[in-house]
Formats: C-alpha cells, structure tokens, sequence
C-alpha cells in the first residue's frame, strides 16, 4: 500500500476550504414553507391540539407524506396570516419539504386564495376549518406528487451526507495542521486524509445535486395537476366557510360571539347544526327572520301617531280642538254628549297599526306526531312553526319583553322554555328549543293554562299586562266549557291577545272552530315555503 505523497497545509486548505463549515447546512434549511412567527406557531399548535379533525387528517395523509403534519400548518398559517402570507424561496427549504412547498405555492396562486383569506385571515377555527374542507384536495395533490416524494426524501439524505463529509474534512484538516512542521509541511498520512475527505464530500454533492435534478423534474411533470386542483380547492373552502357563517348567522349568532367562543365549543355548535333537523330548518328561519326584518321596519315607516286626516269615532284623546270647543258653550255640550254616544266626533286619524303588547310573548307550539307531516314544498309543519316561534323570540328580544316557548302535544306532555328580556338564555337552549319534540296527540287546555299562569306571574311580579300568546298548531280539539269561562276572564283580566295560526290544518281555522273561539286573530297556513303568510304577527306584537 502506498504511503502517499507529503502536501503543504497551504495547499489541502485551498482544496478543502469549500466544505469547512459546512456541516451543519442541513440544519439550516427550512421545513416550513410559509414565514410564521413565535404567535402564528402558538396558535396553530393551540388549534391542532384542539381539532380531531385535524388531527385525523395529519394521521390520514401521513401513512403516504411523511410530513403531513407541516403540510396542513403551512396550509393552515396560508389562510390564516395577517398580513398576506410570505413563501420561501425554494432553495431555502429542507429539500423532503418541496413537496409541501409546491403544494401551498399551488394553492396561494389559484384565483380563490384570495377570496378564501377574506373568511379566514385572523381567525384560527375559521382557517382550521378551511384545512379540512380542502382534505380532498390535499389527497389529489400528493397523489400526483407521488414521483416526487422519493427523489425529494434522496434529496434530503444527500444533504446530509454531504454535510457530514464536510465535516470530516473539518475535521481532517485541523489534523493535517496539527501535523504540520514549522515551514508548513504535512506528513503524507495527514495530507491523504484530508484529499479522501474531500473527494467525499464531492461525491455527496454530487448525489445531492443529481437527487435535487430528479426532485425538480418530478416536481415540474405534476405541476400541471397540482395547479388543476388547486384551483378549485381554495374556492370550493370559500364556499363551505361561507355556508357555515350563513348557517350561524340564521340561527342568530353574532359574529363577536363565535370569536369568543372556544374553539372546540365553537366545532361542537357548528356540527349540530349543520347535522339533523336544525340544518333543514336554518334556510326557512333566514327567510322568517329577513321577512320579519321588512315587516319591523315597514312599522316604523307607518308609525303609529303619523296624522293623515280625520275620521269620526269616540276615542277622547284625538278629538280635534274645534270638537272641544264645543264644551265651552252649554247650550252645544247635549251635542257633543250625543255625537260622543254615537261615535260620530271628528277625530285625528293616524297611520299605521299599533303594538299594544307590553309583557311577554308567549309562542305555544304543537309538536304532535301530526307535525312532522311535510308540504308540498318538503317543510314539516312543526319546522314552519318552531321558524316562526324562534322568530318572535328574535322579536321579543328587540323590544325587551320575555318570551316564552311552551312545547305541547297530549294533554300529560309539556316543557317550557323561558327567554328572559334581557337575552340571558343564551343560544344552547335556543337550540333545545328547537330540537325537542314530544310526539302524542293534541291537548289546548294544558299549554294555554300554563301560558295564562306565566302571564298572570308576570302581572303578579310586575303589574305589566297586556302579553301575546300565539297558538301554532295543526290540529282542532274540544276544551271543557268550565275552562273557556275562565280562559275568557283571565283574557279580560290580564288584556292578552291570543293570536292562532292554523299549520297545515285550513279546517282548524273554519269560523266557528274551536281555534276560532280562542283566538282574536286568527289564520291558516297551507303553504308551508311561504314565511310572508304570519308578516302581521311581526307588525303588531
């Protein structure tokens, strides 16, 4: 074996110098693509702790893409950074991250991105939520990305051993100096260790650069796919993120009360609405509470007090000045007297209708099995009316009176839910509300008693008459004679109005009924799609 040849330290420095202080360059590289900060990180790990969603997804994806995980945070910091996200360069990243890299590139350059981020930015469940909705995506992404995988992972491994082989020469070289004489000379052994060392590490760089090539290529032959996908992915996300806020905001949830609320309580809402009966009724409640809205601000359009004229009548408190000066001469007070007796004094008239109602709104609701019966148009009865309940509570709340839900079916089955004015209640038994049903048949007498006590409580409590109680149902039956006797003097009593709407049940509404002789304002609903047919409810309670 030779001994090989003698060098000068001078001479293996200037080979050798390329790779000293190279050996911790894999450890510079990047493994995320998109710049976060220390609070952009925290959240995002707040957020995957949180989700088991996300959580199932990273697993899910990870049994193919080893770096799964740093997938979905770079997709998820994407939609949520505020300002707009910054990439890396690609050559400042962990080569088995390209992948991910070419992934969020994709999705950033598609024509939704920018749409998606005007949902997302800032809010993490919202940018969470997106994460999941684009799953599908993600899945065909990495699948035409599949060639890549491997060369990108060779990639990597070629970094490395590159990295340690610069170390070696480090490592060889510092030997070779320590070896050297006075005027610089190194023994053969020591200069053969540092030439083997770089000849290494040239090999390394080599592999690297050539697994690099492969990983590029790979990369530029699915871009075509990845960017098909992309396309759709981001705006297919706008749309699920809209749906959700369009359903929280028919069930009536502010914008400010979701960004308070936890993230997994916020998950937990959302899914109970979007599954179930809930998410059936969230279009019909939007259309009761828009139509509501006109019928709110068309009364104050027509505003009770605006004078337009003048009619005969005997309400003293708008009798015209010329009418009173008749009662400052004797001989004209037999006539005002007499015109007073028959209602003919000249009196202001005024537009619009007026809302007597001061204490509570009361809504009964029939939940009989008959209610789950659907019109033409696919809506159950009980949804019509448990729509039109939830929005005189909308109705209630705006003009601070207490509402009450009372659910009844048979004359044993009954549950009331209590709205106090002041919107205490909270959204949850909102949604009990809604969700409960009884099943059974159909009994008046216990759910007007009950409404009746609540309102002769509050009167008790507070000296506030003059409630309304409205009777949803789609069904007739008898009450005794003895209870209508006294439902008409609590009437007279506490100055309630009853109002009855017949779901369903155009007979139940028939002049003479039963439904009839309990409501002073009454009417029947045949089609179940149209929400404007119960707009005078809205006008005057």
């Amino acid at each position: 074996m030779s001994t090989g040849e003698a060098g000068r330290l001078d001479e293996l420095a200037s080979g050798a110098g390329t790779w000293v202080g190279l050996s911790d360059a894999a450890d510079e590289r990047h493994t995320a693509a998109v710049v976060a900060d220390r609070f952009d990180r925290l959240t995002w790990r707040d957020t995957y702790e949180q989700s088991a969603g996300l959580r199932d997804l990273a697993d899910e994806l990870g049994r193919h893409h080893e770096h799964a995980r740093d997938l979905l945070a770079d997709v998820f910091h994407a939609a949520h950074a505020r300002p707009a996200p910054r990439l890396r360069e690609p050559a400042e990243m962990d080569p088995a991250r390209l992948v991910n890299h070419r992934v969020v590139d994709a999705l950033r350059e598609s024509p939704g991105f920018a749409e998606l981020r005007r949902e997302t930015a800032g809010d993490p469940y919202v940018a969470a939520m997106a994460v999941l909705a684009q799953a599908a995506a993600l899945r065909r992404m990495l699948e035409c990305l599949r060639d890549a995988q491997a060369p990108a992972e060779q990639a990597r491994a070629a970094r490395q051993a590159a990295a340690e082989a610069a170390a070696v020469v480090g490592e060889t070289l510092q030997g070779a100096a320590d070896a050297a004489d006075a005027d610089g000379a190194v023994p053969p052994r020591a200069a053969d260790a540092v030439r083997r060392a770089v000849t290494a590490a040239e090999a390394a760089d080599a592999a690297g650069a050539q697994a690099a090539q492969a990983t590029a290529q790979a990369l530029g032959a699915a871009g075509t796919g990845v960017r098909a996908t992309a396309r759709t992915a981001a705006a297919q996300a706008a749309e699920t993120v809209r749906e959700e806020a369009a359903l929280m905001r028919a069930w009536g949830v502010a914008p400010g009360e979701l960004e308070r609320m936890p993230f997994g309580e916020r998950a937990r809402l959302a899914e109970r609405l979007r599954t179930g009966r809930l998410a059936e009724w969230a279009e019909l409640l939007g259309r009761f509470r828009q139509m509501a809205s006109g019928e709110r601000a068309r009364r104050v359009e027509n505003a009770t007090g605006e004078l337009v004229g003048v009619t005969l009548g005997d309400d003293l408190s708008r009798v015209v000045p010329s009418e009173l000066a008749n009662l400052g001469l004797p001989e004209m007070r037999a006539v005002f007297a007499a015109r007073y007796a028959a209602g003919e004094l000249m009196l202001y008239d005024s537009q619009g209708e007026q809302a007597t109602g001061r204490g509570a709104v009361v809504a009964c609701v029939d939940t009989s099995h008959s209610m789950l019966v659907e019109g033409p148009g696919g809506v159950t009865r009980e949804a019509w009316a448990k729509a039109c309940a939830l929005t005189l509570l909308d109705q209630a709340r705006r003009t601070k009176r207490e509402f009450v839900g009372i659910l009844f079916s048979s004359a044993d089955k009954l549950r009331v839910f209590r709205f106090p004015a002041d919107g205490s209640a909270g959204l949850a038994r909102t949604l009990d509300f809604a969700e409960t049903f009884l099943g059974g048949g159909t009994s008046y007498q216990t759910p007007l008693t009950a409404a009746g006590d609540l309102l002769a409580e509050e009167f008790d409590d507070t000296a506030r008459a003059r409630g309304d109680i409205v009777l949803l149902t789609d069904d007739e039956c008898d009450v005794t004679e003895a209870w209508m006797r006294g439902w008409n003097e609590a009437k007279r009593t506490l100055g309630f109005r009853v109002f009855g709407v017949a779901v369903g049940a155009p007979r139940a509404a028939e002049a003479g009924s039963v439904l009839d002789a309990l409501c002073d304002n009454l009417r029947s609903i045949e089609d179940l799609t149209d929400v404007h047919a119960a707009a005078d409810l809205f006008r005057v309670i």
